[in-house]
């Protein structure tokens, strides 16, 4: 299930992303101090091209879906996101892939349901082939990588989009 994040969840949202495994496969990978992450909230929560929403499974939270860029008032309707999950507590209730696929088939449903996005982009890290397999599992096309210097590192990032006429359908529709 997803719910809009709210001032309450600002400091797991924080948590969530400064673990070691989110790190990894973030194109800024280094750990979010407290005034960095109150400053990114204190932008976030009042731009209209951006929207936070909290993954909760089983009444948990399990991960944070960002949507921004939102482009809501062009034709067509277009916006980016990116996620991260829980990876050390999915993990010990081993519950990672369950997960994984819940929150993506969520996300995409309240991009093209409830944003009436028409286009959703994103990137991914080129190193990341379990991401990019449940992308591609998804429907998600990749285009040409780009390599980018980042925090004192090369880093080589795919661009992902998705059309709401290529998303899997959602079973009963």
């Amino acid at each position: 299930m997803l719910r809009t994040a709210t001032d309450g969840d600002v400091d797991i949202i924080r948590i969530l992303r400064n673990q070691e495994p989110n790190r990894e496969v973030s194109i800024n990978s280094h750990e979010i101090s407290a005034d960095e992450h109150a400053g990114w909230w204190a932008k976030t929560r009042v731009d209209p091209t951006r929207r936070v929403l909290i993954y909760e499974r089983e009444g948990v939270t399990a991960g944070v879906v960002n949507f921004f860029d939102l482009e809501l008032d062009a034709e067509p309707r277009t916006g980016a996101w990116g996620f991260f999950l829980d990876t050390v507590g999915l993990a010990e209730r081993g519950e990672t892939l369950p997960a994984w696929i819940e929150v993506m088939k969520d996300a995409t449903g309240y991009a093209f349901d409830e944003l009436g996005l028409a286009e959703l982009h994103g990137e991914v890290l080129e190193h990341n082939a379990v991401v990019r397999q449940m992308n591609r599992r998804f429907r998600f096309v990749e285009g040409a990588p780009e390599t980018r210097s980042t925090e004192g590192r090369e880093i080589t990032v795919l661009p992902i989009s998705l059309h709401k006429d290529n998303r899997r359908k959602p079973k009963g529709n």
